[in-house]
């Protein structure tokens, strides 16, 4: 903790990047630092040009792994899947299983990441010679993860093995129970595990406690890839594809990245890999279901991360929160396109009416949090409220800890019982903290990982969870810079956002959790136009000191401070803070500004 207060204090005295102490957001600007002489070696060396050089310099990437950084390939990066506990073992059943044609049933959770596990493996268990079941439990009724009742009845109806995907790690009820039906059990998940593992035939979790692989930071349908692998080559050396064609788990790359982006886990080592080929296998459109998502949201060209987390993953989630919670996983496991394109449709409505909901209950969590000066000054935000849908409480926990830069957990409770959703800052391990309120009795039920967690509540003890949370997580949460800086790569002249400059940034990609997108600032610009558009976006245009003239939008701006700066700037030159995006429109390339923040220039 001291290093962190004198890390600290080191940048406060470092001069604010052009002069901003205090922008229109409230944050004070500083710039990345990068070591010039080795961003100068690599550009030399790779050819890249020095903003990329500069980049990857600043990410901690030296001359030695420059070249594998910006061509990541499975081959170099997939690590043997047998690195992962109960990896063997797991495979070695599920092969067995499929060549003794023995029923198998999925078991997934009704978000992006249990969506695009559960497709996943029923795709490769279909290609292999199996016709495996999928089952994705009601959020209203039945709650996250395993159930009692669902588990016994899928044993009772056959399944010799059910697979649990992004969830199984703490059903230790559950899986008792599969168990004493007749199932094998193998749980493929990411989640953190508390003090005893449950009961299973197996538990492939990179997050055990007992796990060595060094792979905690994969998404659930990363470790279900894994799994696959692992089947694939049990099945290989059992003869199995001496008379049949063994699947290609490539075509389903585009899966493993829609499930890797939404989840929000870092972008970087084996995940960026993921990421990196998953976009490339999405643009050559190998599943129906992705490819009929990109039609119903009018993606088109050159997809990219930023699709898959804002674009496509909400309407796969839009099944589980306001619609039925198996339409995500059924529209990523069909061959069917003119099924794929009903889902679709039906998906992209849902979302229409996910969004309706989101922002009601946005307003109303920001609301209560506004009236209570108690709650506002609390390490983490724990807002709770009666009647609130809990399709998109993780979506309100989102907005709240972007707004006030600070872990928020939003619980809404229904028939006398609080569900809740939570996601954090870097540097809090909110997964761990539920865990542990769990096992100090405050909780029902409650676990996750580290940026995001689930739990199950009593509304009376929503005030100890408070306390608990800000005991645990609150010298951390002091200690953190998040929402009080913003980190630069650099300043660049609206004529020098080019799209050839944005090729070059796009090669240090993909851009997400762990690997932030490239912040720049444009100095001086001075506003010529600006309007509030859609739901509280502000779009502007602007021209530089050097004549070029460029536009940019800025997310949900006209609710705080940074609308006013945009839309009343009166002529006055403006500093903003901007990543770039180049954009194809009537076959022309345009750069465009996605604002971040802004200051008036001194």
């Amino acid at each position: 903790m001291q290093r962190q207060s004198e890390a600290a204090t080191a940048r406060e005295e470092l001069a604010p990047y052009l002069g901003v102490r205090a922008s229109a957001l409230g944050r004070r600007w500083v710039e990345r630092p990068f070591d010039a002489s080795a961003a100068f070696a690599i550009a030399q060396r790779l050819k890249t040009g020095e903003i990329v050089g500069r980049l990857l310099s600043a990410r901690g990437v030296d001359l030695a792994l420059a070249e594998r950084y910006l061509n990541p390939s499975l081959k170099s990066d997939l690590p043997d899947p047998s690195v992962v506990a109960d990896m063997d073992k797991a495979a070695v059943r599920l092969a067995g299983a499929v060549r003794a044609g023995e029923p198998i049933a999925i078991f997934g959770d009704y978000d992006v990441d249990g969506a695009t596990s559960s497709a996943l493996l029923v795709r490769f268990l279909r290609a292999a010679g199996s016709e495996p079941l999928i089952y994705i439990p009601d959020r209203l009724s039945e709650g996250y993860g395993p159930n009692v009742a669902a588990m016994t009845k899928l044993a009772r109806d056959g399944a010799k093995v059910i697979v649990t995907v992004d969830c199984g790690t703490q059903a230790h009820v559950a899986l008792e129970a599969a168990a004493e039906a007749g199932s094998d059990v193998i749980v493929c998940d990411h989640h953190l595990p508390g003090e005893a593992l449950p009961r299973a035939f197996a538990i492939v979790n990179p997050n055990r406690h007992d796990d060595v692989s060094g792979l905690g930071q994969l998404a659930a349908v990363g470790v279900a890839f894994l799994l696959c692998v692992a089947t694939n080559r049990a099945l290989r050396e059992a003869g199995w594809f001496a008379t049949r064609e063994a699947p290609d788990l490539r075509k389903w790359l585009s899966l493993v990245a829609l499930g890797t982006v939404a989840d929000v886990v870092p972008l970087t080592g084996l995940n960026r890999a993921f990421v990196f080929k998953g976009l490339e296998a999405a643009r050559q459109g190998h599943v129906g279901g992705v490819a009929a998502l990109m039609e119903v949201a009018g993606v088109k060209g050159h997809i990219e991360p930023y699709h898959l987390g804002f674009v496509l993953g909400p309407r796969v989630n839009a099944g589980g929160r306001v619609g039925r919670c198996d339409l995500g996983a059924r529209l990523l496991s069909t061959d069917d396109l003119s099924e794929a394109q009903a889902i679709a449709g039906e998906l992209d409505v849902l979302n229409q009416q996910r969004r309706l909901l989101e922002q009601a209950t946005v307003d109303e969590a920001i609301a209560v949090v506004e009236s209570d000066a108690s709650m506002r000054a609390a390490p983490v935000l724990v807002v709770a409220q009666e009647g609130w849908h809990p399709g998109v409480i993780g979506i309100v926990a989102g907005r709240l800890k972007e707004r006030y830069a600070k872990p928020a957990v939003v619980i809404a409770i229904n028939d006398g019982i609080g569900k809740g959703s939570a996601r954090s800052i870097n540097g809090a391990d909110l997964g761990s903290a539920m865990v542990a309120a769990r096992e100090a009795g405050i909780l029902i039920n409650g676990g996750g990982h580290a940026m995001a967690a689930g739990l199950t509540i009593e509304p009376g003890r929503v005030g100890d969870l408070s306390a608990y949370l800000a005991s645990a997580l609150g010298a951390i949460c002091a200690a953190s810079n998040e929402g009080r800086e913003l980190v630069f790569d650099g300043a660049i002249a609206a004529g020098g956002a080019t799209a050839e400059l944005c090729a070059l940034i796009a090669k240090c990609g993909p851009f997400g959790a762990g690997n932030s997108e490239p912040l720049f600032v444009l100095p001086s610009l001075r506003i010529v136009y600006a309007s509030i558009v859609g739901e509280q976006h502000v779009r502007c245009t602007a021209t530089g000191s050097d004549g070029a003239k460029i536009s940019g939008i800025a997310f949900r701006a006209a609710q705080s401070a940074l609308g006013p700066v945009l839309l009343n700037s009166k002529g006055r030159p403006v500093h903003i803070a901007a990543s770039l995006k180049a954009e194809e429109w009537r076959g022309e390339v345009r750069v465009q500004m996605m604002v971040r923040d802004a200051a008036f220039a001194a």
